[in-house]
């Protein structure tokens, strides 16, 4: 019974014939060959492929539990006899193999195709991935005070007796209302604004007018405000099923996302300012640039290509549609560093 509870949430992660794992497993491969063999080669210490082996893990775990998506089969798995120990056990595998088999062998594919290893590096970093997990996997139940099965399951939110009616519909008042609602989305957005304080001493180097627009570029990967419309699909039909409503619904949801983006980027420029100075007015303009485009791009890709298969929030959190707007704007930074 127990080993049914893993091979009931593996399926689900992985396929019914764990056909979604090989894939993935196959383009890791592919990923780790191709980054080998062009002979590009990044020196990174120990410590940091440590650090990033075990953050990554983690963060990716606690994304796992939290979803909303794994409250169906923890429901059904309840309704049977089960013995709390051998249930979290064998739920807990499933999704560190999810983990781990999908998410951490990605990175560490890139890592490793980059840099030179030692077997002991190798192996140091698959144990602080592992070691991740565990710990994650401890502390996620005791966010709630309590230790059994019942600590697995992300409870429904409860809604508030009293709403105020509004007698007009509003996008604005829908987005920030999702966002209150998802303070995980928040602390990525913070960590963002975190990256731009701290981009300036690590770009600080070379010249502004080829660092300023790398930076600009790597700020647009906030990855949780870029997904709405592929994150509830029910929200999708409702604005494709009305005349209208993709300009009505896009052209706010633009805006909304270049605002944070401006925001960071207007971060970055302040603390580059206070660092080492010299933003001058065209800098200013650039951030604005990039900030509008990497908003319009990421809304012209949730309306035309909005993610869809997807299994639990891991999967929309880290798939690789992500990096096609950061990717752009990296290469229109190469150009612009040019002129």
């Amino acid at each position: 019974m127990m080993k049914m509870s893993f091979e009931v949430t593996a399926r689900k992660l992985f396929g019914l014939k764990y056909e979604r794992l090989a894939r993935t497993l196959f383009l890791d491969l592919v990923v780790f060959w191709g980054l080998h063999i062009s002979g590009l080669q990044v020196e990174i210490a120990p410590f940091i492929l440590y650090l990033m082996s075990g953050a990554f893990s983690g963060g990716v775990m606690w994304q796992a539990l939290s979803s909303g998506d794994n409250r169906t089969n923890l429901e059904n798995m309840f309704m049977l006899p089960f013995e709390g120990r051998s249930l979290v056990f064998f739920y807990v595998a499933a999704l560190g193999a999810y983990t781990l088999l999908t998410k951490t062998a990605g990175l560490l594919a890139v890592v490793w195709a980059v840099s030179r290893w030692s077997w002991v590096e190798i192996l140091g970093s698959v144990l602080c991935a592992l070691a991740a997990v565990a710990v994650v996997s401890c502390l996620y139940p005791l966010r709630l005070g309590r230790t059994d099965a019942y600590a697995f399951y992300v409870w429904p939110e409860r809604r508030r007796r009293t709403v105020k009616v509004h007698h007009r519909c509003s996008v604005w008042r829908y987005l920030f209302r999702y966002l209150m609602a998802h303070k995980n989305y928040l602390v990525n957005t913070a960590a963002m604004w975190g990256v731009a304080c701290v981009l300036p001493v690590l770009l600080g180097q070379m010249e502004a007018r080829f660092v300023l627009s790398i930076g600009f570029a790597i700020l647009s990967l906030n990855t949780p405000l870029c997904i709405l419309l592929s994150c509830d699909p029910a929200l999708e039909q409702a604005v494709r099923f009305l005349p209208g409503q993709g300009r009505a619904f896009c052209i706010p949801y633009c805006l909304f996302l270049f605002g944070f983006d401006l925001t960071a980027d207007i971060i970055f420029l302040c603390s580059w300012q206070l660092q080492i100075g010299g933003v001058i007015l065209l800098h200013i303009l650039t951030a604005v640039t990039f900030a509008l485009l990497s908003a319009a791009g990421s809304v012209l890709l949730e309306w035309y290509c909005p993610i869809q298969g997807w299994k639990i929030e891991s999967d929309l959190w880290h798939h690789p549609r992500k990096y096609v707007v950061p990717a752009v704007m990296l290469l229109l930074a190469g150009l612009v560093s040019m002129f």
